[in-house]
């Protein structure tokens, strides 16, 4: 799959990169190339599987139809 990146230099010196049709996947690096190696893994990430009884913190994920 092929995602359209966008990459930004920070302030502090880093890129940091967004993936717009992923909602919060975002990663950095110090190079350009660092910062899409990781973008790479964070995408990956991201597409897993969720287990449905996931515990996040003090609660559980659900599902609810409206």
């Amino acid at each position: 799959m092929k995602f359209k990146v966008i990459i930004k230099q920070g302030e502090d010196g880093w890129y940091v990169v967004e993936v717009p049709s992923l909602p919060g996947c975002i990663s950095q690096g110090k190079t350009i190339e660092e910062a899409l190696e990781n973008i790479k893994e964070a995408i990956e990430l991201y597409l897993e599987p969720e287990d449905d009884t996931l515990s996040i913190s003090t609660g559980q994920v659900a599902e609810v139809t409206v």
